[in-house]
């Protein structure tokens, strides 16, 4: 039994959800109660299903999971820090998942304390230079409150002041090159300078709290970077970290939405003004990692643009590809097609709002702190923002623009995974084009952007049915698919093709009932997206170390597959259609009690359970006919 399988069966789901304050009670063999993720006072629409030990609020929240997945969401945790809690709690020894040694360990908290001394020292110099604290009091607007708040500091003319200050205590040279504040001087390793001079220096902390390195912006207008981060080091890596997050972690989980900006100064004038769920990536294209650090705590992510930023001139470029000014320093990229890619992925709602008049986002929370609030809520959708951006000053009367305008959203509408949303997004191309919706169908003579087609796949045994330790029906199904998909990623590219031929959406995490089980379907289906590894390689190398063991547990059980791949591929996809049957089924059957219950307090949730019931019904009459033809299939 692995440590996960462990910890599911010592931990009652009922007593730990009860123990969070929900007043559950019988209703058949299930719990139900009043969800504690939002205000609902009317109708119990939350569900405890103790036989496999989940949960789902059939109210606003729309959400479920298992034991791990509550704990996340009331806590505000990840999943390792999850299953250390409960771990705890159901007196589990877990090995410690660090991959540093020791060793290792002790020289990266010795570079953090080396980091912490240094906010002292620049701090120190910034509040002995009048000039500079004027600049960010009278020019930038902050307070003391706020600088000292921020950690905020100076660095100084001259190419050894850091040096020469911190070699006087008990660091080393060494010390000062891993951290990033030193830089050997190219071909000649005996001279070192400080790598920060003459710039305002602010303290980057990873979403923790921990210093993790500095951004600095110049002081003279004619240096060069406008911004400059520390360099790549152990605990800095700039394409994991997001500058506010460590601050703005409760405020995103309070408000449900997260706000990115371009500029640390952004940031800091943003959370002055009382708008503390805005953070900014470390001046370059959002990557995958950074999203997913915004998933932990809200799905509801807003990219709030610059107007004068080269990612908002690259959308009226062309949107085939990231274009390298998007790499530069101190400029936020905005890449559509691989934005709209995260968000089916990672199943978050991303918006854009553009800023006005030629303002950054400090000039206006500091012209009208009501304006910022009014903008951000109305962020458009990504598809949206192209097409306005797009036809901005065009005469969409020509039909040579009209038809550059549709080559470039067509491909971004048909990227989108849900039927319903691209059928949305080409009816308001059309009407903005004035054009009819059949031309806009037949003028894809490519189709679809096709995905690159799977590489190799080695043939493997007979299929045997695999001995999971848990009772539970769904989870010995979720283990075996999960378990054949870690051991062949590629099988996922063929199974969403057929899905899509069924008239059904393609596999998501949410076709997984369990937390773990869609963390590393999560690394599966980013492995047949990237194209610089081969897909095993991938996942054996991006499995997070939590969930480690779980995945050589499930590849090990999937050791037998039928040497011809076409049938593992039709078992593959009866078994996720069993899945999704057997979860619309118990939604139906639970909604249909809840209805019942709804309508004796006055029916104040009978819309929403209908539209919900008429959905999995729907959901069950395309999965039958799908099941009907793989069946005569075979």
């Amino acid at each position: 039994m692995s440590t996960i399988d462990e910890i599911k069966v010592r931990i009652d789901i009922v007593d730990l959800v009860s123990e969070a304050g929900v007043k559950l009670r019988h209703a058949g063999k299930n719990y139900t109660g009043f969800c504690p993720f939002h205000d609902n006072k009317h109708t119990p629409a939350f569900v405890v299903w103790p036989e496999s030990g989940t949960w789902r609020c059939f109210g606003q929240c729309n959400e479920g999971g298992d034991i791990f997945k509550f704990v996340m969401k009331r806590d505000g945790l990840d999943f390792k820090e999850a299953m250390q809690k409960l771990a705890l709690r159901a007196g589990v020894e877990i090995k410690d998942y660090q991959r540093e040694s020791p060793q290792q360990k002790e020289a990266y908290e010795h570079l953090r304390k080396l980091l912490e001394d240094a906010v002292i020292y620049y701090r120190s110099q910034l509040f002995s230079n009048n000039t500079i604290l004027t600049y960010l009091r009278e020019k930038r607007g902050l307070t003391d409150s706020t600088i000292e708040t921020f950690g905020l500091g100076y660095a100084p003319p001259g190419y050894d002041n850091l040096l020469k200050h911190f070699l006087s205590k008990e660091y080393s040279q060494q010390d000062l090159i891993d951290s990033g504040m030193v830089t050997v001087r190219e071909n000649d390793e005996a001279r070192t300078y400080d790598k920060f001079r003459n710039r305002i220096m602010i303290p980057i902390r990873d979403e923790n709290g921990k210093m993790s390195g500095f951004g600095a912006r110049i002081v003279d207008p004619n240096d060069i970077p406008k911004f400059l981060n520390s360099p790549e080091t152990p605990i800095f890596s700039k394409g994991r970290l997001l500058y506010g997050l460590d601050r703005a972690r409760k405020p995103i989980r309070a408000a449900d939405q997260a706000v990115i900006v371009e500029g640390y100064l952004d940031v800091i004038a943003l959370h002055q003004a009382g708008y503390e769920n805005v953070v900014s990536p470390m001046g370059t294209a959002l990557t995958e990692d950074q999203l997913r650090l915004l998933k932990k705590s809200t799905r509801r992510i807003v990219l709030a643009l610059d107007p004068d930023v080269a990612g908002q001139k690259a959308v009226l470029r062309g949107l085939d590809a990231a274009r390298s000014a998007m790499d530069r320093e101190g400029e936020l990229g905005f890449d559509a097609r691989g934005l709209l890619k995260n968000e089916a992925r990672l199943q978050a709602d991303l918006r854009v709002a553009t800023m006005p008049d030629d303002l950054d986002p400090d000039e206006i929370v500091a012209r009208d702190k009501e304006e910022w609030k009014k903008l951000i809520e109305n962020a458009k959708p990504i598809v949206t923002h192209v097409m306005d951006s797009l036809a901005a000053g065009q005469d969409l009367n020509d039909a040579k623009v009209k038809n550059q305008i549709a080559a470039q959203v067509l491909p971004l509408i048909e990227d989108l995974p849900n039927a319903m949303e691209r059928d949305t997004y080409r009816q308001a191309l059309s009407r903005m084009l004035r054009v009819d919706e059949r031309s806009l169908l037949s003028s894809q003579v490519q189709g679809p952007v096709a995905k690159r087609k799977p590489r190799g796949v080695e043939q493997s045994h007979k299929v045997v049915s695999s001995g999971i330790v848990a009772v539970n029906p769904t989870l010995k199904i979720e283990s075996y698919c999960l378990g054949v998909l870690l051991r062949k990623p590629e099988l996922l590219y063929r199974l969403d093709k057929r899905m899509q031929e069924a008239d059904l959406t393609a596999l998501a995490v949410e076709d997984f009932e369990y937390t773990d089980h869609q963390l590393l379907f999560d690394v599966v289906r980013m492995a047949v997206e990237q194209d610089e590894k081969d897909y095993h390689h991938y996942v054996m190398t991006h499995v997070p170390e939590s969930v480690s063991d779980l995945s050589k547990e499930l590849v090990a059980r999937s050791d037998n597959l039928d040497p011809v791949e076409d049938k593992v591929l039709d078992d593959l996809l009866a078994r996720f259609m069993d899945l999704r049957r057997a979860n619309a089924m118990l939604n139906v059957n639970q909604l249909r009690f809840l209805q019942e219950e709804d309508q004796q307090q006055g029916g104040a949730n009978m819309k929403l359970y209908q539209e919900q019931t008429l959905q999995m019904t729907r959901l069950l009459h395309s999965l039958d006919q799908a099941k009907r033809k793989l069946s005569s299939k075979r």
